[in-house]
């Protein structure tokens, strides 16, 4: 069965930290970019970062440029998300979903060119 399961979320304070996984299972991530994303309540889902297959190509939406981090480690099969400086406005359920794609392809953050796997969420909430 091909599954993404994400994990780390969780309450934390303003400016704090949390780190995010995306495990796969079923199926190996080398050949699949990874994205990242979030949807708070009422808002509709919004891309926040993503990784290609290499991990040649990062990009991040401008929201979060300069306080999270993606990176994957695929001998365990598994891409983190590091966020740093949380602000309230990060508060969200956080997806990661995989898309099939080459290894010179770039990453996108647009969460409908991601046709492949979607996990289940995990939600983080920032609040003092």
């Amino acid at each position: 069965q091909f599954q993404l399961v994400e994990s780390g979320g969780g309450l934390v304070q303003p400016g704090g930290s949390l780190r995010l996984s995306c495990a796969a299972s079923g199926f190996t991530l080398d050949y699949y970019a990874i994205g990242w994303f979030r949807q708070a309540p009422g808002k509709e889902r919004e891309g926040v970062s993503c990784i290609s297959s290499s991990g040649h190509s990062i990009n991040h939406a401008d929201s979060v440029k300069g306080r999270f981090t993606i990176s994957r480690d695929n001998a365990k099969n598994t891409v983190y998300l590091e966020m740093n400086s949380l602000k309230v406005e990060d508060t969200a359920v956080y997806y990661c979903a995989a898309v099939r794609s080459g290894p010179f392809e770039s990453c996108t953050v647009k969460p409908e060119r991601y046709l492949g796997f979607w996990g289940q969420g995990t939600l983080v909430t920032v609040s003092s």
